[in-house]
């Protein structure tokens, strides 16, 4: 039986646009009747996985989703000596590897791969042998360039290789769209910017007129990880499971989304966060506020409902986690270094 840890968090952000849609707007979504705040499960996890909290706690451990591995291939090659005709062919061979080559730009490939750490420096340390031996890559070589798959992202979010999907790996970590506990409404900025050279004698106006949209809201995250797949992603490493965990966990509560960071300064850790360890089948949370939030003191009663909620599920369907700990931002309860110590008992 696998063994799951679930993390229900709730973060307040301030008038703000962390997640915009194809118009600019931030996201949103209808949930029980109501138009709420969204942020994407694609945003969270991208930003969680590039954060420097993240790549300083898996040294060595993170992968990278490129299409262009291949051009970074062929400048190796060229800088060891290789002719540009050859150095090309070769480097969309070792790129054919991780997806389909492109008919007009045989060094890209046409999907995002990711790559982890040992499997790009395996790639390097071959296009420097064959700058040596002047020599095209080997169909032996070529295959054993995916042998080794352990970066820890690619453990945690999975990947697929169309071209090659006994490579593909079964993600150990689904992460909700955010959404706001309360209905809300996605205001307009009106703003101008001033020419500072402009001394008004022959133009008095702005030199710059614009709108941005934004909104604030209280919003509430889901995240599962199942640790039985991630050791197993991992090629039965538990230390280094453990600390996957731990880093993914005080990323999700710490770091925020970056859209429009500039503009609005909208960076929070989570005012809440709810840890639940055991073998029985996940659940979210997330009906705690099919009935949005209106009361006054919000983060109090949106603390209230989802602690009721959880109560109301073990009571109907018997015990729904093993061991539960919270630390609660708003009162000043718990820690999160015991948060942390928690999650990878």
């Amino acid at each position: 039986m696998s063994k799951f840890i679930q993390l229900h968090l709730l973060t307040s952000y301030a008038p703000s646009n962390l997640n915009r849609d194809d118009l600019g707007r931030p996201k949103t979504a209808k949930m029980g009747g109501f138009d709420r705040l969204r942020v994407s499960s694609q945003s969270l996890k991208r930003n969680w996985r590039v954060s420097e909290l993240f790549e300083e706690a898996m040294i060595g451990g993170i992968g990278v989703r490129t299409k262009k591995l291949g051009e970074e291939v062929f400048n190796t090659l060229v800088t060891g000596g290789v002719k540009e005709k050859q150095a090309t062919t070769w480097a969309s061979s070792i790129a054919g590897v991780f997806g389909k080559v492109k008919k007009d730009k045989p060094l890209e490939i046409e999907q995002l791969a990711h790559i982890s750490t040992a499997e790009k420096q395996a790639v390097l340390a071959l296009a420097k042998l064959l700058c040596h031996e002047q020599r095209e890559p080997s169909a032996d070589e070529l295959k054993l360039l995916k042998a080794d798959r352990t970066s820890v992202d690619i453990a945690l979010f999975g990947r697929m290789l169309a071209s090659s999907p006994e490579f593909n790996v079964e993600a150990a970590c689904q992460v909700a769209h955010s959404i706001s506990v309360h209905k809300v409404l996605v205001e307009d900025d009106y703003f101008t910017a001033v020419d500072d050279l402009n001394d008004g004698k022959t133009d008095t106006g702005s030199a710059h007129i614009g709108e941005a949209n934004f909104a604030a809201a209280l919003f509430y995250s889901y995240i599962c990880i199942n640790k039985t797949q991630l050791v197993e992603n991992l090629g039965g490493n538990a230390s280094l499971a453990d600390n996957a965990i731990k880093a993914l966990t005080e990323a999700a509560v710490k770091v925020s989304p970056k859209g429009k960071q500039n503009s609005f300064a909208s960076r929070a850790y989570a005012s809440y966060v709810m840890a639940e360890l055991g073998e029985q089948q996940p659940r979210s949370l997330s009906v705690s506020y099919l009935k949005p939030v209106q009361d006054e003191d919000m983060a109090d009663a949106a603390i209230t409902a989802i602690e009721k909620q959880a109560a109301n599920f073990d009571a109907v369907y018997g015990k729904c986690a093993d061991a539960r700990y919270t630390i609660n931002a708003v009162k000043g309860e718990g820690t999160l270094n015991e948060l942390l110590d928690f999650v990878a008992k």
